[in-house]
């Protein structure tokens, strides 16, 4: 019998198999619970098995799951308006994914261009280290040569600069420019938080350009960072937003915000998608943000946030060998290691804690935007406890 995987390749996956979670919680099929601190990258915001995201897709589940966008989906109205209200948008294209939620922002920036007399104006300046998803736009745009090899020419109307060199930047705009895309925080790059004044500089250079600004803010949304969205620290506003993973709490669910006058040129027939914004996404998206639009949500994200930096400092300072760097806002954390993050990710796995490698040798720390402190508290230590696997210092024993 033959034991190959039917699989594509495309995975390195840990040994493990998960039958069941419950809030920050995983069990896997040997009974063994581990302590999620991935997330699903950044995907399980409220956790697993939320009473009240199961409540909402089962009731739907007995209505109707799919209708196409061939006919009106009360659900997308209301949350559309929902997300408009709570943001900077007007206007809402709901897709199955980040990726898909970028390409719809590239193509509506380009798009604005085009109807407004400038179908020149294609190029769409990106940052280095960036990552905007897997289709072959979206790998363009990231422009990492380990997402582009052996995928043919890599797609035209992509220029990219180092991550604040303002002068290169400005010797890249040219007549051409359609738009800035940059994330507010890098996530696969390796936690690298482009600052406040940055994102001020770039909306500037934006206005005074005639150009727009969009904002993949696929992993920072939704409350990681302590604010709906991360770009809310830094006072500024984009044209253009792509947002998915944690706004459908573990459903398959992306959306791209814009302005009205940005996305102006998305007409009936430019755009479209089969799945996108179905009656079980809509519903789960709606109790997604029931929640976290609730009064206290976005402190009790800060106070963790809080708890984990100062746990993380001291285990940096325990353990230097091991983590040199502390990164990242809220819940979105990054231990650059001294060590390869590898090592570390499956220390952390060996004390029943998940965690993701990133770039720039990084450990990603993306625990369940609902973590409790006791929770913040176990897992650090189990941190700890890692470390010390990895350190010529022994760990610190608890008091």
């Amino acid at each position: 019998m033959d034991s190959a995987s039917p699989l594509f390749d495309t995975y390195a996956r840990a040994p493990l198999r998960f039958e069941r979670g419950e809030g920050v919680w995983l069990t896997a099929d040997n009974g063994e619970r581990y302590l999620d601190f991935g997330a699903g990258i950044a995907v399980n915001a409220l956790g697993h098995a939320h009473p009240h995201l199961v409540a909402a897709l089962k009731e739907q589940s007995e209505k109707v799951w799919h209708l196409s966008n061939l006919y009106e989906i009360p659900g997308q109205e209301r949350l559309g308006r929902r997300l408009a209200a709570a943001s900077f948008a007007d206007k809402v294209f709901f897709s199955n994914s980040g990726a898909e939620a970028m390409e719809a922002a590239i193509k509506t920036a380009r798009r604005y261009h085009y109807v407004n007399g400038r179908p020149e104006r294609v190029d769409i300046i990106t940052f280095q280290g960036a990552f905007h998803g897997r289709t072959l736009g979206t790998i363009a745009a990231g422009n990492q040569p380990k997402h582009l090899e052996g995928f043919g020419p890599k797609a035209d109307g992509f220029k990219q600069v180092p991550l604040g060199d303002r002068a290169a930047l400005a010797e890249a705009i040219d007549e051409k420019t359609a738009a800035l895309l940059i994330e507010p925080i890098q996530g696969e790059g390796g936690i690298r938080v482009v600052s406040n004044e940055e994102l001020q500089h770039l909306r500037a250079v934006c206005d005074e350009h005639g150009i727009l600004l969009v904002l993949d803010e696929v992993q920072t949304g939704v409350g990681r960072t302590g604010k709906l969205f991360a770009h809310e620290w830094s006072g500024i506003t984009p044209d253009i937003l792509g947002v998915a993973k944690g706004i459908g709490g573990g459903f398959p669910l992306g959306a791209c915000l814009a302005t009205a006058e940005a996305a102006a040129g998305m007409t009936a027939g430019t755009h479209g998608t089969t799945f996108g914004g179905n009656p079980l996404a809509m519903a789960v998206g709606n109790a997604v943000l029931d929640l976290v639009l609730a009064d206290g949500f976005m402190e009790h994200v800060r106070d963790m946030a809080l708890v984990f930096r100062q746990g993380l400092a001291a285990i940096g300072d325990t353990h230097p060998d091991v983590v040199a760097e502390i990164r990242g806002e809220g819940l979105m954390l990054g231990l650059k290691c001294a060590c390869k993050n590898g090592d570390l990710v499956d220390a952390m796995r060996a004390e029943n804690l998940l965690a993701i490698p990133a770039g720039d040798n990084v450990v990603r720390l993306l625990p369940p935007l609902v973590v409790s402190a006791e929770e913040a508290r176990d897992g650090l230590a189990r941190i700890e406890r890692a470390a010390g696997r990895l350190s010529a210092k022994p760990a610190a024993q608890p008091a």
